[in-house]
């Protein structure tokens, strides 16, 4: 499963980052190969100053080796032999009109380290399936909310019909800047630890995600094509830096992925890369009554079902 997968998400971050550098017209990624010393390495691909994209990444890894401590810890066993790869990316658009997007898809194996290797492979005692993706809008287009969560639903009901409700609160859930008392965005997906049981063999598990990871573009691109040239103003911009400074927040304080690169000797470029090149952080700013950027904020303080008849 392990080389399936991670053959998936090379061949997915060749197909992303190509829809991503037609719809920008003008700026290419630029890639960084790097080796993670304990073990394994990544392609990061970052694009920066284009047409559309002021600052983004998709990356991708596969690293292996023992199991940091940190991981023990949550996963609540001993020494451990382990196995992670995964596609993750996020785009901070140039025009406030056009979202902000976060894509996820992961794999993880743990190994029986009693079994030496030179006595064949190793025996996989757990593994899992993760990720998902989410749409932070900077000005609510509610046609663009219900396309994104729209192309998530059809992406699971091909799988199981109770997977998008699921994970659609999931999603809500776990993008919750707390302190804050508001949502990071309007949502998408979010799922973890999807483990085979009788109903869903890791077969069909890679078949779900990979269904939604192939989704991603279907999701995403319409959105910005729709929106990448409307004109806007300094002000609007500045709310723009505002709401990034909240996505800032919630990566560096309650984003799980973020802080376990930060305490497990990640690299720090490739985990950083999901903050954007120009924030603001004003003091008790609140929008202006009745405007759009109010009813943002409404929608954010109040997740909606953007799929509800």
């Amino acid at each position: 499963m392990k080389e399936q997968f991670f053959a998936y998400i090379q061949n997915l971050q060749d197909t992303i980052v190509a829809g991503l550098e037609a719809v920008d017209g003008q700026a290419k990624f630029k890639e960084d190969l790097w080796e993670r010393p304990e073990g394994g390495g990544g392609r990061t691909r970052v694009i920066e100053n284009g047409n559309v994209f002021e600052k983004g990444g998709v990356n991708i890894s596969a690293v292996h080796g023992k199991l940091p401590e940190a991981m023990q810890k949550m996963f609540g066993v001993g020494e451990a032999d382990f196995f992670a790869c995964g596609l993750s990316l996020v785009l901070h658009p140039k025009n406030p009109m056009v979202p902000t997007v976060h894509a996820n898809w992961r794999y993880f194996e743990m190994y029986d380290t009693s079994t030496e290797l030179s006595t064949g492979p190793r025996k996989v005692i757990q593994q899992w399936f993760g990720g998902g993706q989410d749409l932070t809008p900077y000005y609510l287009f509610e046609e663009d909310a219900i396309h994104f969560h729209q192309t998530c639903k059809t992406a699971c009901d091909k799988h199981n019909p109770a997977f998008y409700p699921k994970y659609k609160k999931q999603c809500d859930t776990y993008f919750w800047n707390a302190h804050r008392n508001e949502a990071r965005g309007i949502g998408g997906l979010f799922f973890d630890y999807c483990k085979e049981t009788e109903e869903m063999k890791m077969e069909d598990w890679f078949n779900f995600v990979s269904e939604v990871g192939n989704s991603f573009l279907q999701a995403y691109i319409p959105i910005v094509e729709k929106r990448k040239y409307l004109p806007y103003t300094a002000e609007q911009k500045t709310w723009q830096e505002i709401r990034r400074g909240r996505y800032v927040e919630f990566n560096l304080v309650h984003d799980k992925g973020t802080l376990f690169g930060l305490k497990t000797n990640g690299r720090i470029e490739s985990i950083l890369m999901s903050l954007p090149p120009h924030v603001q952080w004003v003091y008790d700013h609140h929008p202006e009554a009745g405007s759009e950027e109010e009813k943002l904020v409404n929608v954010l303080e109040n997740p909606r079902d953007w799929l509800a008849s």
